[in-house]
């Protein structure tokens, strides 16, 4: 194996690992967004039960 076949060797792994990487912050980035999406949505489902419950107190 000559040099030169070495080096685009190392440049095809350097390539390929650089692609894995950005897959990889991706889909974290695609996880993190789809978990601050849910969140807003549970802080409103517990403010509504909240009131909710406060309602059914004070109906009594």
């Amino acid at each position: 194996m000559g040099i030169k076949d070495q080096f685009q060797d190392k440049a095809k792994q350097a390539e390929q690992q650089a692609k894995q990487a950005m897959s990889s912050k991706k889909g974290q980035q695609q996880e993190r967004s789809r978990q601050a999406q849910q969140a807003p949505d549970e802080a409103q489902r517990a403010a509504q039960e909240a009131q909710d419950k406060f309602d059914m107190d004070y109906d009594a």
